[in-house]
């Protein structure tokens, strides 16, 4: 089963995940932006097997410096509402979904492995 969901209805939920960060965590994001996309592109996939759904594209601020990230175009996290939608078996589930799916990329933001992300259980 598919749950049906509006673009702005999705937003939402990805703005809500997003004010459910910790207060302390959330100032600490610095020059990135969050958009919501219907699909990832061939490129995003960058030869992936499967989707994604989401992705953080930029430097973690763990390997920023002044010399080399002065003058930067903003990281970027995009949530993908197709494949999460598909994903989830109710709106309960899609909720949940989001919530990772946000926690995730932004744990990248920071510098967090996909690795020590699954040792903490959010991969």
């Amino acid at each position: 089963m598919v749950v049906q969901l509006g673009e702005p209805e999705f937003e939402q939920l990805v703005a809500d995940a997003l004010d459910n960060i910790p207060a302390a965590l959330g100032q600490e994001m610095e020059n990135v932006a969050v958009t919501v996309a219907d699909w990832p592109t061939a490129d995003q996939l960058a030869g992936r097997p499967g989707t994604l759904l989401g992705l953080y594209e930029g430097i973690a601020l763990t390997r920023r410096s002044p010399r080399t990230y002065a003058g930067a175009m903003p990281d970027r996290i995009t949530i993908f509402r197709g494949p999460i939608t598909g994903l989830a078996r109710d709106e309960a589930d899609l909720v949940r979904i989001v919530n990772k799916t946000v926690i995730h990329e932004v744990a990248h933001h920071f510098g967090i492995s996909d690795a020590r992300l699954e040792e903490l259980g959010w991969a």
